[in-house]
């Protein structure tokens, strides 16, 4: 093939942001076929990696429904007849004069905003009287308007980003997360421009020629090892800024800089023996003793390590003696040409640069104490990022590294947030996937639920082990709709962890199977804000990342089968 025809092969392949809309409407057109459903909920409580209780509210695997419409003449001699008992009036905390007053009214008039005020809200109605107030001949279903706001006339599909990028709070997707690549973004912003990161890199690859090869299976293993430990995720888009610099400047590309974070923290995520927000988390809901079949994990997470490292490594190899052949060489360009410019310069690894890095290295150490003795999370990281990066700007002006002035810390910030607002939008715009189909709300109706509780139908019936594998296949394509790793167990563990006990392999392998689906696949579903976050730091489109991880996603995902068949062979307890 001709390289003008592989270029215009590459120009023909779909920005992230056509693909996110493909999928919005994709979605959308669903809401037309699939009827909504919901389950009741209920609070768990579980004993966390520390010892601590926890609760945590989870569906009711039981409690499945379609939504209906009410039918009023079929719950009007219902409700006359509780008005009649006194006792059950008291069970449910039911005023017997309200009652009797709403029993006044026309029926016609009758809906559920009206007796939610009585105090019979739909699970209560249902705990009472099952389907049979409602009209079950009609499956109902819901779609999201055309245009509109959650507002004015109600959310809207061509409204996905705007509504999107306004979700959830400062400790998640879809605010927090924006916010936090932002202000990562400035922050490094603000320590690129010292000078110090691409000084340090020349300084070490001088001093390690002949040997530098040895940092990327190192790299590798201590960004598992913080999945592992207490499941690094988006805490890899700043390191990624240091990193993706550094391989390239080894001779090797982005990809393999991503590869060593963020995938890296990913298969230390599936295979982890104690990830407090993972792996805890599930086994707590599933009712299995909190770090329990640890032995099993840390096996599986050094072999895991090893074979990707090994995959790895396999494709560093062939990138380092051919540079050209690797499919972001062009992307790379903006980073070649900044060395390029450093070694032009001649730049000395000086007292200023070192005082910098030392700095940074302080920061991390005080971000791993915090995450892991405080919980910090979210804007605990950016505002300690933050810091780390003023901090670097005030060293590289009293030292003027690269004749930095006060004004410089101000605009390096603006252009580090900047570079990354491609990648904060694209959070935005997957988080309007979910609001599409409803949102993952077990207790509200919606398309989600729907294919939840049918999926968990389907896969009964099956062999043991043909079950588990269609587990863990389930949650892989699950994480595309709910990257969150505690959110996913809320709303899978309650339906896998009774499906095991039907099929006859144990909940532990249940666990299992979610913690494997949920990790690996993160490396890969567009609609993961880490992921995300990193790729705008690599300036790399998902759709070239995509065309290259697919492979090890596929490798990754042979050996999680391989290690389930063993987990349901051996009786995994």
């Amino acid at each position: 093939m001709s390289e003008q025809t592989k270029k215009n092969k590459e120009i023909r392949m779909p920005h992230t942001y056509v693909i996110i809309f493909g999928v919005v409407i994709f979605c959308w057109l669903l809401t037309f076929l699939i009827p909504l459903g919901k389950f009741d909920t209920t609070k768990v409580t579980y004993t966390d990696a520390s010892g601590k209780e926890k609760n945590k509210t989870v569906l009711v695997t039981t409690s499945f429904r379609y939504q209906y419409n009410l039918d009023a003449a079929k719950l009007q001699p219902k409700l006359q007849e509780l008005s009649g008992n006194e006792a059950k009036l008291q069970e449910l905390g039911i005023d017997k004069a309200a009652l009797d007053a709403f029993l006044a009214t026309s029926p016609a008039d009758w809906n559920q905003d009206a007796l939610d005020e009585l105090g019979l809200s739909e699970p209560v109605l249902h705990s009472l009287y099952g389907s049979e107030i409602y009209d079950t001949n009609n499956k109902l279903k819901a779609q999201a308007n055309v245009w509109g706001t959650d507002d004015y006339e109600g959310f809207g599909v061509l409204n996905y980003v705007f509504e999107g990028l306004v979700t959830g709070d400062k400790w998640g997707s879809a605010v927090g997360i924006v916010a936090f690549i932002l202000v990562i973004g400035g922050a490094f912003g603000i320590i690129m421009r010292t000078g110090a990161v691409d000084a340090g890199i020349y300084s070490f690859i001088n001093k390690v020629k002949g040997a530098e090869f040895l940092a990327i299976p190192l790299l590798f293993f201590i960004f598992s090892l913080g999945g592992a430990v207490f499941g690094m995720s988006e805490e890899t888009i700043p390191f990624a800024m240091i990193v993706i610099p550094f391989v390239i400047a080894m001779g090797y590309d982005s990809l393999v800089g991503i590869a060593v974070t963020f995938v890296a923290t990913q298969v230390g995520n599936a295979a982890s023996w104690m990830n407090p927000f993972g792996v805890a988390v599930a086994q707590g809901i599933a009712g299995v003793p909190v770090l329990s079949g640890a032995s099993f994990r840390i096996v599986m997470w050094i072999i895991f390590t090893a074979a990707a490292i090994a995959y790895l490594m396999t494709y560093a190899n062939k990138i380092k003696k051919n540079p050209v052949s690797s499919i972001v060489y062009e992307s790379d360009n903006y980073f070649r040409q900044r060395q390029a410019e450093v070694q032009a310069d001649q730049v000395k690894f000086k007292l200023g640069h070192a005082l910098v890095l030392l700095s940074v290295l302080a920061g991390v150490v005080w971000i791993v104490w915090g995450v892991t003795s405080e919980l910090y999370y979210i804007p605990e990281i950016a505002s300690q990022f933050f810091v780390i990066g003023l901090v670097a700007g005030i060293i590289g002006v009293i030292f003027k590294l690269n004749d930095m002035r006060v004004n410089d810390i101000a605009s390096s910030f603006q252009r580090g947030a900047a570079d990354l607002v491609g990648a904060a939008l694209v959070v935005g715009m997957a988080k309007g996937i979910l609001l599409v189909l409803g949102g993952s709300d077990a207790a509200t109706p919606t398309v989600l639920n729907t294919i939840l509780h049918s999926v968990g139908n389907a896969l009964q019936g099956l062999p043991a082990t043909v079950t588990a594998v269609f587990m863990y296949a389930f949650q892989t394509v699950f994480n595309f709709f709910v990257t969150s790793n505690s959110g996913q167990a809320a709303l899978t563990m309650p339906i896998l962890a009774p499906l095991s006990d039907l099929v006859g392999v144990s909940r532990q392998i249940a666990v299992l199977t979610y913690q494997l689906g949920s990790g690996f696949a993160d490396a890969i579903v567009p609609t993961s804000a880490s992921l995300m976050g990193v790729l705008g730091v690599a300036r790399i489109d998902w759709t070239r990342w995509a065309k290259w991880q697919i492979k090890m996603q596929g490798f990754l995902f042979v050996l999680g089968i391989v290690f389930i068949v063993i987990a349901v062979l051996i009786g995994l307890n």
